[in-house]
């Protein structure tokens, strides 16, 4: 068997503005931007990482930020829903500050777990889960977050589909193991009690097809250990039988993409090198960073990409333009 899988690496998705989508994710969320780069099959869009102070793997959202792009509509074969993980204790201090800043929230259950459920600018579907068994927090440095109270990072996906067996059996290959059912929501899980270890499926055989736009998820992806974990587990999951890319290199990490039979798309990620590799822990996110091949081309990107500006933190309201859910 190859090296077990922790749980999810990073969440990558669609968005529209990109100076509101940093505000949102810096000032309301708190969380740090620990890169920013540009799309590699689309130089001249950004590519913006958030996660905590390390840029760890299992706290990192990325977005394809496209100015004016279409709004995305929710529907089967798409990521539903992304969790993050806070102390149980820590809920009262979100729900509050979601209400500071004006951004419509519900709050609903997941197997007994209480949860604060919201969107962001574009409409992603976005949870707080207070968690139990939240980890130790990396604070993101400059937020005005308490670390107690911090993001740690992910707590799992929530997955729409129509059937749950063709998805299962691939959760299942990549070493998933189903450890809880409610209604139509079945949760898959690692072994590893690490960030990001869940995945949900709630299945829906009426569910309508989504169409990929700002505020869905693009793809998910989840951690390999090393190349070496990442070229067994590319053996087993083409013999399941999947079509599953060659290794592409992302600087960052190396990766690997699949789509499941319910259509969402899967990425297998690289813990190493991480986020440091071209840049300092402290000066990460600072600069605009570009692969290798990309240099040449360095000064019509900082051209053409729009400026952008990490406010410091404080209480300024962020415009949402995000319904309730």
């Amino acid at each position: 068997m190859p090296t077990p899988i922790a749980g999810l690496h990073h969440v990558t998705t669609i968005a529209s503005d990109p100076q509101r989508n940093l505000d949102f994710y810096t000032r309301v969320l708190g969380l740090r931007l620990v890169k920013k780069t540009i799309n590699f099959d689309d130089p001249g869009t950004y590519h913006l990482y958030f996660g905590d102070d390390h840029g760890s793997p299992g706290t990192i959202l990325t977005f394809f930020p496209w100015p004016n792009a279409v709004r995305g509509t929710l529907g089967a074969g798409e990521t539903a829903a992304t969790a993050f993980s806070v102390p149980t204790a820590s809920l009262g201090y979100w729900r509050e500050r979601l209400q500071r800043f004006a951004v419509p929230l519900t709050e609903t259950h997941h197997f007994a777990e209480d949860v604060l459920r919201f969107q962001d600018p574009d409409g992603m579907v976005l949870e707080i889960v207070g968690d139990a068994q939240a980890k130790e927090p990396v604070a993101p440095r400059g937020s005005d977050v308490p670390a107690e109270h911090s993001i740690r990072g992910f707590y799992g996906v929530t997955l729409l589909v129509h059937l749950e067996a063709p998805t299962a059996g691939v959760l299942d290959t990549m070493g998933l193991e189903k450890t809880a059912e409610e209604g139509e929501r079945k949760r898959y899980s690692t072994r590893s009690g690490a960030l990001g270890s869940h995945v949900d499926l709630l299945v829906d055989p009426k569910a309508a097809r989504g169409r990929l736009g700002a505020g869905t998820v693009h793809h998910i992806a989840f951690r390999a250990a090393d190349d070496a974990a990442q070229a067994a587990w590319r053996e087993r999951l083409s013999a399941h039988p999947l079509e599953v890319t060659p290794v592409l290199d992302r600087t960052y990490f190396h990766s690997i993409y699949f789509r499941e039979p319910g259509g969402v798309l899967f990425e297998m990620a690289t813990d190493p090198p991480g986020f440091a590799w071209d840049e300092s822990l402290e000066t990460m996110g600072e600069s605009l960073k570009l692969p290798p091949w990309l240099e040449t081309r360095r000064a019509a990107l900082e051209t053409s990409l729009p400026r952008l500006t990490v406010h410091p933190a404080g209480d300024a309201v962020v415009k949402t333009e995000a319904a309730g859910v």
